[in-house]
């Protein structure tokens, strides 16, 4: 790990600015700076209106993703996410759509929520411990040695479970997402779904489960069906949408039970899989939602039903919404891929009846993914499309595409871009998870063997 620490002055509460990455922060990182740079692009050559206070805040927000990936110490690990945040509501309320307001304050409230409780249980963790620091690495290496008891891990792993449930738009407190994404200009949604949505996965993965494990234990059964339900009935819910914006929010919620069902298996191939799958959904959701903002400009209006035979039009556009579909279903050859069949392994080892539900939602997403490639780009077209002069993707709003996809299949063919560090980080982080006997280093990174994991 890559270490700087800088005092702060706050040293008397064990608050200390210290800057570092291990395998799963690196994956987090390198995430931000892709997406990052793909919505600064697209936000630079976009019209809005005030484009100079757009884009700043977008680089503020920008600042806040890559500080949280980057912290050491949990409480600026908390810091930078709400800094993040605040950006987001701001560019909602001014930039955003129809229902702006509504969705702004909505997502504020939820927000807050999670961010309160995750919070009381990081303040309860840093005073449990009675180490007075909220160093992540000098928390892991003293709780290792001395856990604390079992119902105090129980509690406060309860607590940032639904905090952080909360901020991942977790069954059931997902209804925020979809309207809030469907609201946001496209810059923001893809930085928020595509990046700082990930902050309370990673605060699991990083954080809570290494330092409470008999939480993890207690609680993984309530996760699992918790998650099952982000899976099937938000997949299900996802199949009957005709808005593209709130289509795409539902499938991120959706997707999102994937990763959690990882967690909750406690396994080293899980955690590692729920990894490369935030990585991947965040780079494949960013490019939806770039195309989705392109599509609505074009047809001024976000209803498939109204859309139709775009494809002799866009053909370029349509290249990447298919592509970018096929990503998020989890075609292998894109880097979904390896996060998903990671998990699915691990799930079935664990849990056999839930990976009969996970796999269903496989099918739920090229459902509601083939019918939105076929309403939007096949058949008639459109009332609105019909009498509408529309042009194929411009140079601008291709590169930034371009990134994000050359993201999707470089790591779709070169898994070990990523899992060699991630193999290693959760190595290191979960000596106590239990190893799946079935080679899991072969499953996200297919030339090495199990050795390498246990």
């Amino acid at each position: 790990m890559f270490l700087t620490d800088i005092d702060m002055g706050l040293s008397i509460v064990g608050i200390s600015l210290k800057m570092g990455l291990n395998g799963i922060s690196m994956a987090l990182y390198l995430l931000a700076s892709v997406v990052g740079l793909a919505a600064g692009l697209y936000a630079i050559f976009s019209k809005v209106e005030n484009k100079h206070w757009y884009v700043s805040l977008l680089l503020v927000m920008q600042a806040g993703l890559m500080g949280v990936f980057s912290s050491v110490d949990i409480f600026f690990f908390y810091f930078f996410h709400e800094f993040a945040l605040i950006p987001t509501f701001i560019m909602i309320g001014i930039w955003g759509g129809r229902e702006r307001r509504y969705a702004a304050m909505e997502m504020t409230i939820y927000l807050t929520a999670g961010a309160m409780i995750s919070l009381l249980g990081i303040i309860a963790l840093y005073a449990q411990s009675g180490l007075n620091s909220f160093d992540m690495i000098t928390l892991k290496m003293y709780l290792t040695a001395h856990p604390l008891g079992e119902i105090v891990q129980n509690n406060i792993f309860a607590l940032l479970l639904i905090g952080f449930g909360i901020l991942v738009s977790l069954f059931p407190f997902h209804s925020w997402a979809p309207r809030g994404y469907a609201a946001a200009p496209a810059s923001a949604a893809m930085l928020h779904a595509g990046v700082l949505k990930k902050f309370g996965l990673y605060g699991l993965v990083q954080i809570a489960a290494p330092l409470l494990p008999l939480g993890v234990a207690h609680y993984g059964s309530t996760i699992l069906w918790l998650a099952l339900g982000n899976v099937i009935l938000i997949g299900l819910i996802t199949m009957t949408q005709t808005d593209l914006k709130r289509m795409l929010g539902y499938s991120s919620v959706m997707h999102m039970g994937y990763a959690f069902m990882g967690v909750a298996t406690f396994s080293a191939v899980g955690i590692g899989g729920a990894v490369m799958l935030m990585f991947a959904h965040g780079l494949s959701v960013a490019l939806l939602f770039l195309l989705a903002d392109c599509i609505g400009r074009r047809t001024e209006t976000d209803e498939m039903p109204s859309m139709g035979g775009l494809f002799g039009k866009t053909p370029i556009l349509c290249g990447f919404f298919v592509a970018a579909t096929m990503a998020s279903v989890g075609l292998p050859g894109f880097a979904n891929f390896w996060g998903e069949f990671s998990l699915f392994v691990s799930i079935w080892h664990a849990h056999p009846g839930f990976a009969v539900g996970a796999v269903l939602g496989i099918i739920i997403s090229a459902i509601y993914g083939l019918r939105a490639v076929a309403r939007i780009f096949y058949g008639d077209q459109g009332e609105t499309v019909s009498d509408k002069e529309i042009s194929d993707l411009s140079l601008a709003e291709r590169l930034p595409a371009i990134v994000l996809f050359i993201a999707l299949i470089a790591v779709g063919i070169f898994p070990r871009l990523i899992s060699d560090d991630v193999n290693k980080a959760v190595s290191a982080t979960y000596p106590q998870a239990q190893v799946v006997e079935i080679a899991p280093a072969s499953v996200v990174n297919p030339t090495h063997t199990a050795d390498h994991e246990s």
